[in-house]
């Protein structure tokens, strides 16, 4: 039995060589195209460098607020003024420029600890982005693999198809000779030359498709493989995966629970922020101001010609809220009520993700054992094809016979195929769950 896959696997080989010569992708080439030519993954890497530049600079909200102001204006007004004393009236033109500034700071001391809480809270959303990226990373690995093996499941399905042409061929060879002998009968040679040309057209189909799928994949990696290219002969499975592997420590593997988890601290954040508004503000205040006011020309006698002030003035504040609308009460209970979302949110996705890692685990189990009946009926099948064949030409069976040893053998090639490549979906999936692809 063993003699039989290693023929079966050269035999995949061998036709391969002369059917493929554009230049291979291994699998590793491509999943590191993915990782840096993906859309989904470069669209990641941006939110996740957002909140990094957020994070680095969340340390502002412990430091003072300055702000700078200055202004000039220039006056030049028509004045008429009238006292009691009549010879003291004045009227014409007063013409003044007035030169301002000031440089002011309030520095918060104390609000609460919110400030605490957004600066942690800043800093975990930062975390999170970067477990959300692997996250993407490892869906879109999981994706690049499946893609890839399918293109080698379609090409194992091609060639099986071809070896199948090259036993109609014979068969169409033999139906001539014996026709031509008088010891065949045409239905024979017409049914051949039927199945012939039927696995003729399978293939053509099994090459566009084949082609659609290499499209796809190059569409995964943002077109950046080669107008032609071909890929592995043989499909690589990991038959030693165990239970215990896969479902250790789920919740510090999985990238998505480990997110899903990071929403609960942040919404605890959150809430803290919004339970510190109920706590008095401490602020420390100063300014420097400085007024020039420079007139150019006095109607008023009583008013100065030139004035000039400028100081620093500091001191603090506090601020007590008391009455705000209800509305301090409504966002923390708002805030309350997302932390019990983000927690079932959570406990939904943990289980839901326990359930898939169950379900893909019963499939690769399913899958292995299938995988060994089926490399045992491959060869069963391909023997049956070889006997019936040579008995064919000694003409101890009929083309009936062979025709349906033939059927028998693409059965058991696409039951074959279909199997190993479910077998590597399943290993993927498992994989993919509990975060090693990306390691």
């Amino acid at each position: 039995m063993r003699l039989s896959r290693i023929a079966l696997v050269l035999s995949f080989i061998g036709i391969a060589s002369t059917a493929f010569s554009q230049e291979e992708v291994t699998l590793e080439q491509v999943v590191a195209l993915a990782l840096e030519k993906n859309y989904d993954v470069r669209l990641a890497k941006k939110v996740s460098e957002a909140a990094s530049t957020d994070d680095s600079y969340a340390m502002g909200a412990f430091l003072p607020r300055i702000s700078a102001e200055a202004a000039t204006v220039w006056n030049d007004n028509e004045q008429t003024l009238r006292f009691q004393d009549a010879s003291r009236n004045n009227s014409g033109d007063a013409q003044s420029n007035n030169l301002s500034g000031s440089v002011q700071a309030v520095w918060t001391l104390f609000d609460g600890t919110r400030m605490f809480a957004t600066r942690e809270r800043v800093s975990e959303i930062a975390e999170q982005s970067e477990l959300q990226l692997k996250d993407q990373m490892v869906n879109t690995i999981a994706q690049v693999i499946n893609s890839y093996y399918d293109i080698v499941r379609q090409k194992q399905q091609l060639l099986a198809i071809r070896e199948q042409m090259s036993v109609s061929e014979e068969r169409v060879k033999l139906a001539e000779k014996k026709l031509e002998v008088g010891t065949g009968i045409r239905p024979e040679l017409l049914q051949a030359r039927v199945d012939y040309n039927a696995q003729r057209a399978q293939a053509l189909m099994q090459e566009t498709i084949i082609k659609q799928l290499k499209e796809q994949l190059n569409n995964i990696v943002g077109l950046q493989l080669p107008a032609e290219y071909d890929v592995a002969d043989t499909i690589i499975i990991d038959l030693n995966l165990r239970p215990d592997d896969s479902f250790q420590n789920l919740e510090n593997t999985n990238f998505g629970l480990m997110a899903a988890r990071r929403n609960i601290h942040i919404a605890s954040l959150a809430l803290r922020e919004r339970r510190a508004e109920y706590l008095p503000f401490v602020n420390f205040n100063a300014a420097y101001n400085f007024s020039r006011n420079d007139n150019k020309k006095q109607i008023n006698p009583f008013g100065p010609v030139y004035n000039r002030t400028d100081g620093l003035n500091y001191g603090f504040s506090l601020t007590m809220p008391i009455l705000t609308g209800l509305n301090t009460r409504r966002q923390s209970q708002l805030a309350r009520l997302e932390l019990d979302r983000q927690q079932l949110l959570f406990e939904q996705q943990r289980n839901t993700t326990n359930v898939a890692l169950k379900n893909a685990f019963t499939n690769y189990e399913n899958a292995k054992a299938i995988l060994l009946i089926e490399e045992e009926t491959i060869g069963l099948a391909r023997e049956n094809v070889f006997i019936a064949l040579e008995s064919f030409k000694r003409g101890v069976n009929t083309f009936i016979e062979l025709r349906t040893a033939q059927q028998s053998l693409a059965e058991a090639y696409n039951r074959l195929i279909s199997a190993r490549y479910n077998a590597k979906v399943a290993e993927t999936e498992l994989l993919r769950l509990n975060g090693s692809l990306l390691k």
